[in-house]
């Protein structure tokens, strides 16, 4: 569904315009430099954390005047893991939630101006070193939520004002709505998460269409095949209750569990920085220097491996484990 002319307001807006095929980003920790450069070069689809933006001292936003980042394939993270780990240290934030340091309107100026193909909203991870208890994940899936909530009502704030002088193709444009994210630690809180995020997004409809695109947080590193909290058994949780037309964002997956999600028509697309952890650690044991040319390197290795992985096999009927 299309965004349509409605006295320069649009309506029905896609959050993402998606491939066919299962996408793998590389995360780019940098605003700009070799990492960026050399994912340029290859032409890899890229995520990038709101953080690599952020000055702290001036507290805001920066985005360069040039990056190659710029010419790419562009995703934008809300950097929720990053927020909450600063949270923990530091304590209460001036920004959303009183866990992020910016608010709501720099986030998504930041969106805006980057470009990107898509971004997704603020949301509180649930991993357990950040959340230790049942009632702790209660209370983050419910934030996200109401985080969602906030977003979604600056957007549609700036898209009105904008109505007024500009064209419903223009606004759209300009300013275009973001990823839910879901939540959780088991696949019971994100199925519950689905269902509160679900109720936000339909209260603003028909301005927005049913998200074309959906994040899955807090799986960075997941184990595939515990029955309750393992990737396979969230994934299983989630398709039957996906909107229809509805596809899946994996944060942080591991490249081992890429075999059997590309069989899995209702994930678009998952992002990873193993390549960057596993560049330490090789040059820590190998006791050489962790250059960028190394990182660039272990980069390339790793997205040519995810690409292996990804490549569809004949009559692989590969299937979630229930």
């Amino acid at each position: 569904m299309e965004s349509k002319h409605c006295q320069g307001l649009p309506v029905g807006q896609l959050n993402a315009k998606l491939s066919e095929n299962l996408v793998m980003r590389a995360g780019i920790p940098h605003k700009s430099g070799g990492l960026a450069f050399h994912a340029f070069e290859e032409s890899y689809p890229v995520m990038v954390s709101a953080q690599a933006f952020w000055n702290p001292v001036t507290a805001s936003f920066v985005i360069p005047e040039a990056t190659d980042l710029f010419e790419l394939d562009l995703a934008l993270d809300s950097a929720g893991y990053t927020a909450v780990k600063l949270w923990q240290s530091k304590g209460h934030q001036p920004g959303m939630a009183g866990i992020f340091p910016w608010c709501h309107a720099q986030y998504v100026e930041l969106a805006c101006s980057l470009g990107v193909t898509w971004w997704t909203q603020p949301d509180l991870c649930c991993e357990p070193q950040i959340a230790a208890s049942q009632a702790e994940i209660d209370y983050r899936v419910r934030a996200t939520a109401t985080l969602l909530e906030g977003t979604l009502q600056t957007v549609y704030a700036w898209q009105n004002e904008l109505s007024k002088t500009c064209s419903a193709a223009v606004v759209a444009n300009m300013i275009r709505p973001p990823v839910p994210v879901l939540q959780g630690w088991s696949s019971s809180d994100y199925v519950r998460s689905l269902d509160l995020l679900m109720q936000v997004w339909e209260r603003w409809q028909p301005w927005l269409a049913t998200p074309a695109l959906i994040g899955v947080g807090s799986v960075c590193r997941r184990t595939l095949n515990h029955p309750t909290h393992g990737l396979h058994a969230i994934l299983a949780s989630l398709e039957g209750n996906l909107p229809s037309g509805s596809r899946l964002h994996l944060f942080g997956v591991k490249g081992t569990c890429l075999t059997d999600i590309k069989s899995m028509k209702f994930v678009a697309s998952a992002d990873s920085m193993a390549y960057d952890f596993g560049a330490r650690i090789k040059a820590h044991r190998g006791g050489f220097s962790n250059t960028i040319k190394h990182r660039a390197s272990e980069m390339t290795d790793w997205m040519t491996a995810a690409a292996q992985r990804m490549k569809p096999v004949l009559g692989n009927q590969c299937q979630l484990v229930h």
